[in-house]
């Protein structure tokens, strides 16, 4: 009986996954594109199985022209708001000079 609970406890543990901060992960992969170090040899170094290698690998040169081309949704983004603001700019300016007008008026009406 007792082989039995230590073989259903070894099955109970749950793994734990490893996190890797971007950092890390950017390490391990710029010495993996400059390949002076078979993917193997890296994973043994770094402790990190080869596939995840491969993995960051190809996740970073699929994403490497992002770098270059600039965030075509922030820069709308931007563009969105600096219009936005102008408008909101805009008619503030036009309040002030409504409450103006009616505390000029209202003075001359002896009602302010």
């Amino acid at each position: 009986m007792s082989t039995k609970k230590k073989i259903n406890s070894a099955k109970d543990q749950k793994r734990i996954r490893k996190s890797f901060d971007d950092a890390f992960k950017v390490t391990v992969v710029l010495e993996a594109l400059k390949e002076t170090m078979t993917i193997n040899e890296l994973a043994s170094k770094y402790a990190v199985h080869p596939n995840q290698i491969s993995t960051w690998k190809k996740q970073f040169v699929e994403n490497s022209v992002q770098v270059f081309s600039g965030n075509n949704k922030d820069r709308q983004e931007l563009d969105q708001l600096r219009s936005e603001r102008d408008r909101l700019v805009h008619q503030i300016g036009e309040q002030a000079v409504d409450i103006e007008f009616l505390k000029k008026n209202l003075k001359k009406l002896n009602l302010l």
